[in-house]
């Protein structure tokens, strides 16, 4: 069930949240939608013990997230990893930053989380953003040579990189997005807070949000590289000084895996 579009070509298709002329505003509720979504059913839940590894090969605590969107899984892993002993500080950041969102969760975390205001190019992170470089469910965005700049970047600032991945390139993948996720917006919308007008003029009487949810999420699908693809754009990048691992975790019961690239300089 899994192999069918995994032994084609990568898909290099447009998102449209990518583009710089689309409405913000549908971008953001958008971006909620996926960090409502990623916090509910706690998907970062199997990523604690990979990033604990990362940090302490790395020697710091001190995480910059890129391409952070409506914030994804950080406000329930921050929790997580603060109850597992392990405090983090961490600074979001994204090329279209959602400031509404990064505030919220800011308040929400007494400041455990804090963002910068101005826009973050994940292949050139200013060098004052020191810390683990983590990407969730975002890598998939960049093809395969902004991909190598995005770790190439990490490595000439000698700094960690932890990317995590839901979309997968595979036909049960796809089909799941087009029958589900126009009920899971639907219905998801009801629950989210804080309440907004918008959101339901968005996604009820004009449907911007479930529409590109579905359309993204296909393409996400279709972007989407593999373990051993991830592996091998790390290695291209720098295999000597730099020790990089790759696989898939299952998140709980569910049938949904995660897939993760993770590269930490070498001990000397």
């Amino acid at each position: 069930m899994g192999s069918t579009l995994a032994l084609i070509p990568r898909l290099q298709l447009v998102e449209l949240e990518d583009l710089a002329w689309f409405p913000k505003t549908i971008r953001d509720l958008a971006t909620d939608y996926l960090q409502f979504v990623e916090d509910r059913f706690g998907i970062h839940e199997p990523l604690i013990p990979i990033l604990e590894e990362v940090f302490r090969e790395a020697g710091t605590h001190r995480v910059v997230d890129l391409c952070s969107g409506g914030v994804g899984p950080w406000v329930g892993l921050e929790r997580d990893l603060r109850a597992a002993g392990i405090p983090v500080e961490v600074t979001l950041t994204d090329k279209f930053p959602h400031l509404e969102a990064f505030r919220r969760a800011k308040r929400s975390t007494e400041g455990r989380l804090g963002y910068t205001k101005t826009s973050i190019d994940a292949m050139e992170v200013p060098p004052e953003l020191d810390g683990v470089r983590t990407v969730f469910n975002a890598f998939h965005h960049f093809r395969p040579t902004d991909a190598r700049r995005v770790l190439g970047n990490a490595v000439a600032a000698n700094e960690a990189i932890a990317i995590f991945e839901i979309p997968d390139r595979t036909l049960f993948s796809v089909l799941s997005i087009l029958i589900c996720t126009p009920w899971a917006v639907v219905i998801s919308t009801l629950f989210m807070r804080p309440f907004r007008l918008k959101r339901l003029l968005f996604t009820y009487l004009l449907p911007g949000v479930p529409l590109i949810c579905v359309w993204d999420g296909v393409v996400s699908q279709l972007r989407a590289y593999t373990p051993r693809e991830l592996r091998a754009l790390g290695d291209e990048v720098d295999s000597e000084r730099y020790e990089w691992k790759s696989g898939r975790v299952r998140v709980g019961r569910s049938p949904l895996h995660v897939t993760y690239l993770t590269g930490v300089p070498r001990k000397t």
